[in-house]
């Protein structure tokens, strides 16, 4: 399946792995890349040593092109947008603010630019600063979420810039790669899905709950903070929502959630760790290699856009 996404980043197949913090490590970034996709490694709130040892065992496993992830927030950010040149990363996604400053180092050294937004303005911000596409994420997805839908998001980003459209949540099957094409993308990312992925280092008991999942099983945790989280309800969430509902303030619920994501993706704690997924992950039944999820996902989508 070509696109412009495809031609843009040398890759076979038009399937972005999410740059997931904890999850996207070079195990599954380079299992993606290998299997015709795009992987992703999740930089967060890494040192950048750590960052550049994770693009090199990448590069030992495979020779095809992948990216990183880069939380714009993070202090590191400045240090590791430096090794993202040094290592000749061919790719990189940008979210929680705008990489205007980190752009012409990038650009000047080759990089592919693809910030994730959230709605319209920020699309047409990132094209104009030099962004070579970028990845319009609806709120069904895991982790940090913007407030439009990605059915209503898509479309109107696609309609409003030249670049490339990538759509982002609420994504987990060839029917909404089928669909996220028919409302204006040239490619889909998708995080939850491949957290379940054989190649993911996530907890088995995070694998299991995500797999027994059902459709009302995610909820939003920290609006009252201006940034509000998906993830699969339990006894951590509802105590969250819980103490937002009685006005708790920012550190208290800060404190609450501190290491909450690594105790769920490392300890499999899935009663006190954050278990962030996207609405989706009712859709997920098994755990199936990067190349199984790629492979069928590509070609339910072409036989559903293929019919007459």
């Amino acid at each position: 399946m070509k696109t412009r996404i495809t031609e843009l980043l040398g890759i076979e197949e038009p399937v972005i792995q999410g740059g997931m913090a904890w999850v996207a490590e070079y195990h599954l970034a380079a299992a993606v890349s290998e299997a015709g996709g795009l992987g992703i490694i999740g930089a967060a709130s890494a040192p950048p040593e750590v960052v550049r040892e994770q693009i090199r065992k990448v590069k030992e496993r495979t020779s095809r092109p992948f990216g990183v992830n880069v939380m714009l927030m993070n202090p590191n950010a400045p240090e590791v947008a430096r090794v993202i040149v040094e290592e000749q990363v061919p790719v990189v996604t940008t979210g929680a603010g705008n990489p205007a400053k980190f752009m012409s180092l990038w650009k000047e050294a080759g990089v592919k630019v693809i910030p994730v937004v959230a709605s319209v303005a920020m699309a047409k911000l990132m094209v104009r600063g030099g962004a070579d596409a970028v990845v319009a994420e609806g709120m069904e997805s895991g982790g940090h979420i913007g407030s439009t839908t990605t059915m209503a998001l898509v479309p109107q980003v696609a309609d409003a810039i030249d670049a490339p459209v990538i759509a982002a949540g609420g994504i987990a099957d060839g029917r909404g790669m089928a669909a996220a094409f028919m409302l204006g993308a040239e490619a889909v990312q998708m995080g939850t899905r491949f957290v379940a992925a054989k190649e993911s280092i996530v907890h088995a008991n995070y694998k299991e709950k995500l797999i027994k999942s059902k459709d009302i099983d995610s909820e939003i945790t920290g609006s009252s903070t201006g940034h509000p989280i998906r993830v699969i309800r339990n006894k951590m969430s509802r105590e969250y929502l819980k103490m937002e509902k009685e006005g708790a303030t920012l550190d208290e619920l800060e404190q609450l959630t501190l290491g909450s994501l690594r105790k769920a993706v490392m300890d499999g704690d899935v009663v006190n760790g954050s278990l962030m997924a996207g609405q989706i992950a009712g859709m997920i039944q098994d755990e199936l290699s990067c190349k199984e999820i790629i492979t069928s996902i590509v070609s339910e989508a072409e036989r559903l856009m293929n019919r007459k």
